[in-house]
């Protein structure tokens, strides 16, 4: 006998249409306030709160990552809401350390990326957005990186699932990929906002591309082609084994997880996730 064919209650259409309106919008937002700081290019924003700069670009990233934190809240087990605030301060303590050593890697988004794959794609842009928000208070510079650290957060969630946590060895690959594209949008901010010379490291490269002649856009571009990709291929190795060395019951208490078979090993299939 064919099974029945399963049955969405109207109210439950309504409300999925909802939820990916407000995810639309809260990605409009970031792009828009990303797209605001690239065109303006406000060299005041290093001054914190108090430029006009820097609290549009507070108030844009914050709006466009609660509009994604209320459209996947609903979805969102417990667990999630614990392990957000813990992934915020894993993303700051370690980029904070990191920029001090000189190294041209961030290590700033193992949080974001943790959370990407146990909670989807809208839970990693709103957690990267909130990141570089958290942040921005100890740290102004980091404050117009949070287009990027939302996309980082999205391609994650993507790339999990699409099944590529699942297979170990392609966790790297996803993140190279990631990395790559997160650094193309990155650049322009790092050379109209900050002049290149946002990172220690990363400044150094720079400045040596821009000796052999290159513009300032294409020697930071050329610097993030060459940090980004692999700074997020080792993230997405490290966030991969936290992700396995949850207990199993922890992580099947995602519904993305259950639903997309994130990682490796057997487990029921959640179709209403």
């Amino acid at each position: 006998m064919s099974q029945p064919a399963l049955i969405i209650p109207a109210s439950g259409q309504a409300a999925g249409r909802g939820r990916r309106l407000l995810e639309l919008a809260g990605a409009a937002a970031i792009a828009a306030t990303y797209a605001f700081l690239v065109l303006t290019q406000p060299a005041d924003i290093t001054n914190g709160l108090a430029s006009f700069s820097a609290l549009v670009a507070l108030g844009g990233f914050l709006l466009g990552a609660m509009l994604l934190i209320v459209a996947v809240l609903p979805a969102l087990p417990t667990s999630t809401l614990v392990l957000i605030p813990v992934a915020l301060v894993l993303n700051v303590v370690l980029g904070q350390l990191m920029g001090s050593t000189g190294l041209p890697f961030y290590f700033d988004a193992i949080g974001t990326v943790l959370i990407a794959v146990l909670a989807g794609p809208a839970a990693g842009a709103a957690t990267g957005a909130l990141s570089s928000i958290v942040w921005s208070f100890f740290n102004p510079t980091v404050l117009p990186f949070a287009a990027g650290a939302a996309l980082i957060g999205f391609l994650a969630g993507m790339a999990a699932r699409g099944g590529l946590f699942r297979r170990f060895y392609l966790a790297p690959v996803a993140g190279f990929i990631t990395g790559v594209l997160a650094g193309v949008v990155s650049a322009p901010i790092a050379a109209f906002v900050f002049g290149g010379t946002s990172g220690i490291g990363t400044g150094a490269i720079v400045s040596a591309f821009r000796a052999m002649g290159d513009t300032l856009l294409a020697a930071v571009t050329k610097q993030a082609l060459i940090s980004d990709p692999m700074d997020k291929a080792i993230v997405f190795v490290i966030a991969a084994l936290l992700a396995y060395a949850l207990p199993r019951r922890t992580t099947l208490q995602f519904p993305f997880v259950r639903r997309f078979r994130v990682l490796a090993g057997k487990a029921p299939r959640d179709t209403k996730a």
